[in-house]
């Protein structure tokens, strides 16, 4: 689970910085300013980046055997500028806890 932690965390963050830069610099600059080239490029681009941070968080989901409502959560973690950071900060924290905590509980028998 090591290594699709670290994809997720790496996509997380790229599609973060690429968020930001698409809203904070992009939008005025289309909007204000009447220069679409930022969105025009980074647009398209962040969409493509999202998609495989849709992968990458599904997968760490299945290996982690989260529940549906985190992994959807986790996974629109990636649409609101800061989120993602966040989330994969809170993923980090879940899954380095240790591993007695996250087991589900023993069936009686």
């Amino acid at each position: 689970m090591g290594a699709a932690l670290t994809r997720y965390r790496v996509i997380a963050w790229i599609v973060g910085v690429v968020l930001i830069l698409l809203v904070v610099i992009g939008m005025p600059l289309k909007y204000v300013f009447d220069n679409p080239v930022v969105v025009e490029t980074v647009g398209p681009a962040h969409g493509f980046l999202y998609m495989i941070y849709l992968v990458a968080a599904f997968d760490l989901s299945r290996r982690a055997d989260w529940p549906l409502k985190r992994m959807l959560l986790v996974m629109l973690a990636g649409t609101v500028p800061f989120v993602s950071f966040y989330a994969e900060r809170r993923v980090s924290t879940w899954l380095a806890a240790p591993q007695t905590e996250r087991a589900p509980e023993p069936v009686a028998r």
